[in-house]
């Protein structure tokens, strides 16, 4: 399999977010109240991406994304001491997007969303000049789900396309997915290089109940699919076929999964660009993935 040299910087194309995580305790009293431990932080599917890279080793990290006035320096400030350098379009009209992430005991999140300005993401937003030294974008897969964040993202993808840039996707969200449609998702990623879905979204994608079964049958659309599986790891596959399992590190106290896919993509883009191989890559995004779980929120601990 023919892959793209590595070297270069990391730019994500995505989201940041205002998360509101809750950690509640045995169940939910509904209609009434229930005590939790609630944080207010910064993630963002891309933002988190563009964290967990610099986490990784990657020393050159971009995040192109769109922010509601009411926080855009918040979460700029928050980035840049992170080390990602954000370039963050201010919605004037719109805030923030806002995510609140119900964690329950066993650390697994349910959210709630309000895409906020995500979606206002446009195309000129975008500057080819974005690409200058990068050697991968990433696109979140967000960006999909509405017509003006779509055009901004299928022109930074063709844009990188053209100029030899390794692209790779995260289809993001499962519940949205289904609202878009696999074939339509499909259609809007042609060109990407790799696919990053978890094992829900590669489902989705293909029909296909078993994971290895469904990365397979996405490498015949993408020349490489790495699909997580949480505390099971990840299974990776080319040209039809799975060609690799890695496994996820033991986690003793789990506490909040937010963030725990964007992690696994951080450190596996920041391995391939310092010239890892598919297994090796995996692995950091496994471990990346496993030291995330153990943190409240989306983001590497400070």
């Amino acid at each position: 399999m023919n892959r793209p040299a590595s070297g270069g910087g990391l730019l994500v194309v995505g989201d940041v977010v205002t998360d509101v995580v809750a950690r509640y305790g045995p169940a939910l009293a509904h209609g009434t109240d229930t005590a939790a431990r609630i944080r207010t932080l910064p993630g963002g599917a891309g933002a988190n991406v563009a964290c967990w890279a610099v986490r990784s080793g990657c020393a050159n990290v971009t995040l192109l994304a769109r922010a509601g006035a009411e926080s855009a320096e918040w979460h700029r400030e928050a980035l840049e001491r992170a080390g990602v350098r954000a370039f963050l379009a201010v919605d004037e009209e719109v805030p923030t997007a806002t995510v609140v992430a119900l964690v329950d005991p066993a650390a697994e999140r349910t959210f709630l969303t309000d895409s906020g300005a995500v979606l206002r993401l446009a195309a000129e937003d975008f500057s080819p000049a974005l690409l200058d030294g990068v050697g991968r974008l990433h696109l979140s897969g967000y960006l999909l789900f509405a017509a003006t964040s779509r055009a901004a993202a299928h022109l930074a993808l063709r844009t990188a396309v053209e100029r030899g840039v390794a692209v790779s996707v995260d289809p993001a969200s499962a519940g949205f997915l289904a609202e878009l449609g696999p074939e339509r998702f499909l259609e809007f990623t042609e060109g990407a290089e790799l696919l990053l879905p978890n094992a829900d979204e590669a489902r989705l994608l293909t029909g296909l109940p078993e994971p290895e079964a469904a990365a397979a049958e996405l490498s015949r659309r993408f020349p490489r699919v790495a699909v997580t599986l949480g505390e099971r790891g990840a299974v990776l596959a080319a040209g039809g076929e799975v060609i690799g399992r890695v496994p996820a590190p033991p986690v003793r106290e789990p506490v909040d999964s937010t963030g725990a896919g964007d992690a696994f993509t951080g450190g596996f883009l920041a391995a391939l660009l310092a010239g890892a191989d598919d297994r090796a890559a995996a692995a950091e995004g496994c471990r990346a993935g496993a030291e995330a779980v153990t943190t409240v929120g989306g983001r590497p601990p400070a």
